[in-house]
């Protein structure tokens, strides 16, 4: 086992071995300090989120949900491949254990799977794994359908190799969560042994850099908050189709038709169910927009 890497050396590692980094403020801070310990590390642990949409999904890993409060992980792998850093330190990612896995990652002495997991969080003489591993989550719905895109597969690959490399492990120190706790089932939609195969070759060479990527085309200008009056006036807008279109890649859709530009039901409906996907609950979810929720929508203005 070994130290965990600073703030900054985990970036770097990152970087150098061509990953698209991305710092959100207070990441280096961000961990649960207080509630366990923190290292000796002994290898990376591979999530699926059960989620879809970046923004949404980053929020969630930062601030935890009821029962179970954040940070969620180190770094959340979008589906394009970008790795989101939200946390340094402790964090609520891997819970309670076999003792047996955590031994053969140690040493690295099993074959193409760790020993088949015995142990659970609450389990007798299950082992911490919040203070052994770094927790990688990536957005992806985990129901075995939703598509692992060839970016994010090569970024978990990245990212694996980039702490192996740092720490001088193999790559049978990169495990799933299924592999850790038994009543686990992620990463769902690709298999860890060829995970680890590829991440082998990977630490057989220096970094390579990164493939060529077409430029990153400028972000949108969004919409300011128009008022509560706007809504609450049903109006017929060309906001409320662009409104109605990010609720849907947010996975907050309910419409039958659309969406469109007259306000309807559906779309409030819709904005409901944004509004409980960040947390709001009672009124504060009734589906009529408000400034916060409206600016974490990041509604774009139409073409």
């Amino acid at each position: 086992m070994a130290s965990p890497l600073s703030a900054d050396r985990f970036a770097a590692a990152l970087r150098a071995e061509g990953v698209t980094v991305v710092e959100h403020d207070g990441w280096r801070t961000h961990n649960r300090s207080g509630h366990g310990a923190w290292g000796p590390v002994a290898g990376v642990m591979i999530h699926h989120t059960v989620s879809t949409g970046t923004d949404g999904t980053v929020r969630m890993c930062h601030d935890g949900y009821a029962g179970l409060p954040g940070p969620l992980c180190h770094g959340v792998i979008a589906k394009d491949g970008t790795v989101h850093l939200i946390a340094n330190g402790r964090a609520n990612h891997a819970g309670g254990g076999d003792p047996s896995v955590l031994q053969a990652v140690i040493t690295e002495t099993y074959g193409d799977r760790p020993p088949a997991p015995r142990a659970h969080e609450g389990s007798p003489g299950a082992v911490d794994g919040n203070a052994r591993f770094y927790g990688f989550e990536c957005v992806n719905l985990g129901d075995g359908t939703d598509p692992w895109p060839a970016a994010q597969l090569d970024a978990i690959e990245r990212v694996s190799a980039a702490l192996c490399r740092a720490h001088d492990w193999g790559a049978k120190s990169v495990i799933g969560h299924s592999e850790w706790s038994d009543w686990k089932n992620d990463p769902r939609g690709f298999g860890m042994p060829g995970l680890r195969e590829r991440v082998q070759k990977r630490l057989g060479k220096a970094p390579a850099p990164k493939p060529a990527t077409p430029a990153t085309p400028p972000s949108p200008r969004l919409q300011p908050f128009p008022g509560a009056a706007f809504f609450t006036a049903k109006p017929s807008s060309p906001l409320v189709t662009a409104m109605g279109r990010r609720l849907m890649a947010e996975g907050c859709g309910r419409y039958r038709v659309g969406p469109g530009p007259r306000w309807t039901e559906a779309d409030r409906q819709s904005y409901a169910a944004w509004q409980r996907k960040l947390g709001f609950t009672g009124s504060d979810a009734d589906g009529w927009p408000g400034r916060a929720s409206w600016n974490a929508l990041k509604v774009p203005y139409s073409a």
